[in-house]
């Protein structure tokens, strides 16, 4: 496992931010810390990377224990901030080159270069921060924390404040860097989840509710996975159900049907293969349960 969070709690004052959190992450995973505001998203960012300490429990970062390795785990992790702390005096070119220097790179320059065309900022390279948009900003602010070929990529809220153009250009990046690194992202934003993360980490009020790939967890929250499909013709029903191996089926129309499965079991390849069996056409197939139902459900109690 490339990150091991054990029993982290943290307190600020009377107030619990973290109880008890446990879970970990593959290597080559992208995984989403998922959460409202509030829910301790932040705190458990700045736990993982050293940044603070917590009141109990350890985290592990490739082996190495982050409270004992601090300066070792710098070395190997990439950090986004969820406010992104830029030099908006300096130009973007003259802070990467900064950036770059505290890492021991071979070729700076050559780096610096690499990064710049990695995060699409060749147009913008020229300017001072301060004169670019919130989304070049975020920009110079991953190529920060890839400039040392981390490891492990921790990104707070990496797309907070952008348009719709520059969220899908920024999780197309955050996507590609999982090809080849860890990374662990919060958000609230369930649609940043269904984009690009394999599995996804649900935290209320300092607590884990809910881990696994969204699919997984939107079926065990709400009881088992949930499909509405529609044929060209009825179907039947009790072999429909055995098929599925449903727990239960709704007729909605003539030759549409709500299929309630267990828990861990999604019923839609054993649809596909009852309808090519049948020789049947699914004019529409589809979960009915999103994750931010799920979502709603488990944070407001």
């Amino acid at each position: 496992m490339s990150v091991i969070v054990k029993n982290i709690t943290k307190y600020f004052g009377r107030q619990c931010a973290l109880a008890d959190v446990s879970f970990s992450i593959a290597e080559g995973e992208v995984v989403g810390f998922l959460g409202p505001n509030g829910a301790g998203k932040s705190t458990m960012m700045k736990i993982a990377t050293g940044y603070m300490l917590p009141d109990g429990g350890s985290v592990e970062v490739c082996g190495l224990d982050v409270a004992q390795n601090p300066g070792r785990v710098h070395g190997i992790v990439g950090y986004l901030p969820e406010h992104n702390p830029l030099y908006t005096d300096m130009y973007v070119r003259e802070y990467l080159r900064l950036v770059a220097g505290m890492y021991p790179i071979s070729n700076p320059r050559q780096r610096v270069d690499e990064m710049i065309e990695l995060t699409g900022l060749e147009r913008e390279c020229h300017k001072l921060i301060g004169a670019l948009s919130k989304g070049y900003r975020q920009r110079v602010g991953i190529a920060q924390a890839l400039i040392g070929d981390p490891r492990v990529v921790i990104l707070d809220e990496p797309t907070t404040g952008l348009d719709p153009n520059q969220i899908v250009e920024i999780r197309q990046l955050i996507k590609s860097l999982g090809r080849d690194r860890t990374v662990m992202l919060s958000t609230h934003i369930m649609q940043e989840v269904e984009a690009i993360c394999d599995r996804v980490v649900i935290i209320d009020r300092g607590q884990i509710r809910a881990e696994g790939k969204a699919e997984q967890v939107a079926a065990a929250a709400m009881g088992g996975g949930v499909v509405e499909v529609e044929f060209d013709r009825p179907a039947d029903i009790e072999a429909l159900r055995a098929a599925t191996a449903a727990t239960a089926i709704e007729q909605t129309a003539a030759a549409a049907y709500t299929i309630h499965a267990a828990a861990n079991n999604d019923p839609r390849p054993a649809i596909f293969h009852f309808a090519v069996d049948g020789g049947l056409i699914i004019l529409k197939m589809a979960q009915s349960e999103k994750l931010e139902t799920v979502f709603r459900r488990l944070t407001q109690g």
